[in-house]
């Protein structure tokens, strides 16, 4: 092996492990942004995720995605059946970079089902989204299918990763209803606030820090140092999200709420997912931005209409994907366009309204995709066995019914201010429906 083709390996290799890092985030984030009686079930949750990932996205995925077929879907390279190039990154590690991929996807998608969903539904969905739902779109973009025909720009993923996970976890939260005590008589929303402040925002940073790997990573090389541009987009993105989330949120209500900002950084590093590679920084500052304050505002109106969506999936990566997406056409500049060699110039760049189109259309298609097949997957399921847990387990919480784990037996005494230690451990937890 050469020189620059082991360097090259050992950075898709980091990468990969860089973005597979991001599962530990997204178990903070969403346990912390979880009542206490469900952290256990779903900081598990994302381990059986990720190792079903593994296994089917090896056996069946990597192929649908980048085996030789048709302009589709791939049709070869079962189990990873597929000759190494000379030249070329072993498929075994290409394989582990795509995988961190794919079981990033899946781990948005479980917003949607967080706190309801029984722990069967995501061995069996997690199998079938990473077998044939994750990988159709993906080769459609990035397996040389007739998206990627048409020039369709999506260097990491605002439209293969975030808006298919994003959709998913729509469904999936339409499907279940809303928890119990999320709306009121009236059908006013009711805040029902996460356990954890300091996990959702260790989780945000931690998945901040993998998306180096996912965007840089991309290059899938070291040559002339590209990867550092690309890392340079990404956090400026990411920073202007945080910031324009913050004052988003402050404007709503006085206060700077947790959540809501590290929403933002995300739906900021989401947008930017798509446009790293074809933006200049300045343009990464204003999509970092407008997706940040986005995240904000559309998770209060999705909310009031009636959609309860825990840990606000469909807005940070639905909704931020498809302004990520589309922010391609408007902002690509010539000469990243042309080092990359993908698609066409923005159409502020007068490159015409040609590359937007192209990029609405992966919006639609691939929304449309995987919300049909989403759907016909979860319907079947909750024919067949139900999707959603019983009242009585969700009132005591999936930690208890899932896993067996009993309540803390919490000493009696009271605390120094007079108040019941219980009391304060239950005010802490945020455990009141």
């Amino acid at each position: 092996m050469s020189v620059p083709l082991l360097l090259d390996t050992v950075w898709v290799l980091l990468a990969a492990l860089l973005v597979i890092f991001m599962q530990v985030g997204f178990a903070l984030l969403e346990a912390g942004s979880a009542h206490l009686k469900h952290a256990g079930h779903i900081a598990s949750k994302q381990l059986i995720s990720f190792a079903t990932a593994s296994l089917f996205f090896w056996a069946f995925g990597y192929a649908v995605t980048f085996g030789a077929g048709n302009e589709w879907f791939g049709t070869s390279g079962w189990f990873l059946s597929l000759p190494d190039e000379k030249g070329k990154i072993p498929v075994e590690v290409l394989y582990l970079f795509q995988l961190s991929f794919a079981a990033v996807s899946l781990a948005i998608a479980w917003g949607g089902f967080a706190e309801r969903a029984k722990l069967i539904v995501y061995l069996l969905f997690g199998a079938l989204y990473t077998s044939v739902v994750y990988p159709v779109v993906g080769h459609w973009i990035w397996g040389g299918g007739w998206l990627s025909e048409l020039g369709a720009q999506d260097f990491a993923g605002s439209t293969v990763v975030h808006l298919q996970g994003g959709i998913a976890a729509l469904i999936a939260t339409l499907l279940l209803k809303p928890r119990i005590g999320k709306y009121g008589p009236d059908g006013n929303p009711k805040t029902m606030q996460g356990h954890n402040p300091v996990f959702i925002t260790v989780g945000a940073m931690i998945i901040w820090l993998g998306w180096f790997g996912f965007n840089a990573g991309s290059t899938l090389g070291t040559k002339d140092g590209f990867f550092g541009y690309v890392a340079l987009t990404t956090n400026l993105a990411a920073a202007a999200g945080v910031l324009s989330a913050w004052l988003a949120v402050y404007a709503m209500t006085k206060k700077a709420d947790i959540p809501s900002i590290a929403n933002g950084a995300l739906a900021a590093l989401v947008a930017i997912t798509a446009a790293c590679a074809f933006v200049e920084p300045w343009a990464a500052v204003v999509i970092g931005a407008v997706a940040g304050a986005m995240s904000v505002w559309t998770a209060v109106a999705i909310e009031r209409m009636g959609v309860d969506d825990p840990i606000g999936a469909f807005s940070v990566h639905g909704l931020a994907g498809i302004w990520g997406t589309l922010s391609t056409g408007f902002f690509a500049a010539p000469h990243l366009v042309e080092y990359t060699g993908i698609g066409r110039p923005g159409l502020f760049y007068g490159g015409g309204w040609t590359q937007l189109g192209v990029q609405a259309l992966s919006v639609l298609v691939a929304a449309v995709y995987v919300a049909v097949v989403s759907w016909a997957i979860l319907w079947v399921m909750d024919q067949l066995f139900g999707l959603r847990i019983s009242k009585e387990e969700e009132i005591k919480g999936l930690d208890r019914s899932e896993h067996g784990i009993e309540p803390e037996a919490v000493p009696q005494e009271a605390s120094a201010a007079g108040k019941p230690a219980t009391a304060l451990r239950a005010s802490a937890a945020g455990e009141a429906i």
